[in-house]
């Protein structure tokens, strides 16, 4: 027997036993992990932190601005572009993307991150600002605004997130897990930028974990084009400063295809990049290969009490830089959707 017909006779059992297997992906967290965490942000408000010391824990280095009095959003709505005033347009969006029910300090926050991200977005050139869906943030307009969310973004008219004096993109997104992430390692090919660094999460934790449970040929399926001969399992190379995954390989019975976090997240559907892989033939569980020398995850201590101070508001002029790309199974911002 040729040495390539020997290569060929080992793999094929492991194949076989590979496709009668179950994937388990454990995880954390909801959306891409760069800057504000929503539920975060209601577990500081909770805790009596005030929107400028949310802001502050979220984008580091950050202080409050002021933007300029006629701004306007282009927004596009199916294929129409509408121009909205700024402070409509957050009123859309505040509503759209945050419970209602939830604190005051916590609205304020979104409407600053909401009203911020609006101003430095440019999802479509000079042709619109934003997407009025989830490829940038939620709007939908007055009929879905309420008193509290309308609140929310009165008490905080104008003002904005701004890194030396420029307002920046303030990426927001559901639930971290407990650790945020940088944005180079969740946007592949984006520039580090210093108010997008991972912090910790104190009021995140063991409530936003997830299972999920999938067949191996469900698996291969949802990643084709990576699954060289048949799938044999997923090998985390490198995780970011939370345990999000930033590159990994795909095992085949024919070779290995190198892939990213986000990618990874997107093809198999998982909730967040936050992910461990294990796999159950039979009775027996075994984790999958894990290079990254990460060590396992260790849930910050809550805050004793909020920050003595808090960036003050200022008079500044329109800036920002643009956003990087985000892939299309991605929403740019990756806030939850208000119920």
């Amino acid at each position: 027997m040729t040495l390539l017909a020997c290569a060929i006779a080992a793999l094929a059992p492991a194949a076989s036993n590979a496709a009668a297997s179950t994937l388990i992906v454990e995880g954390a967290g909801d959306g891409h992990g760069v800057g504000m965490s929503q539920d975060g942000a209601l577990g500081y408000a909770e805790h009596g932190w005030s929107y400028a010391q949310i802001l502050a824990h979220y984008y580091s280095g950050t202080a409050l601005g002021r933007a300029p009095a006629s701004a306007v959003v282009k927004v596009l709505e199916g294929s129409k572009v509408v121009a909205v005033p700024l402070e409509r347009y957050v009123r859309g969006v505040v509503s759209a993307e945050m419970p209602a029910s939830w604190p005051m300090a916590a609205l304020e926050a979104q409407a600053i991150a909401s009203r911020t991200y609006a101003l430095t977005a440019h999802a479509g050139g000079s042709r619109f600002d934003v997407y009025s869906d989830t490829r940038s943030q939620v709007y939908r307009g007055a009929a879905a605004e309420t008193a509290a969310t309308n609140a929310a973004v009165s008490a905080t008219a104008g003002q904005v997130v701004t890194y030396d004096g420029q307002p920046v993109t303030t990426y927001y997104f559901a639930s971290s897990g407990g650790m945020t992430e940088d944005d180079e390692n969740s946007f592949p090919g984006a520039t580090p930028e210093p108010w997008l660094r991972g912090v910790p999460d104190a009021y995140e934790g063991t409530s936003s974990g997830w299972k999920l449970r999938m067949s191996f040929a469900t698996a291969g399926a949802r990643l084709r084009g990576l699954v060289k001969g048949s799938l044999l399992g997923i090998e985390v190379l490198r995780r970011g400063v939370s345990p999000r995954i930033v590159s990994a390989e795909v095992l085949g019975s024919r070779g290995d295809s190198a892939v990213s976090g986000p990618a990874l997240e997107a093809r198999l559907g998982l909730q967040s990049a936050w992910a461990y892989f294990s796999v159950q033939s039979g009775t027996g569980v075994t984790r999958e290969p894990d290079l990254s020398g990460q060590p396992p995850f260790t849930p910050p201590a809550p805050e004793a009490q909020p920050p003595a101070s808090a960036p003050a508001a200022a008079t500044m002029a329109q800036g920002g830089a643009q956003a990087p790309a985000t892939s299309a199974s991605t929403s740019a911002t990756g806030g939850a959707q208000a119920g």
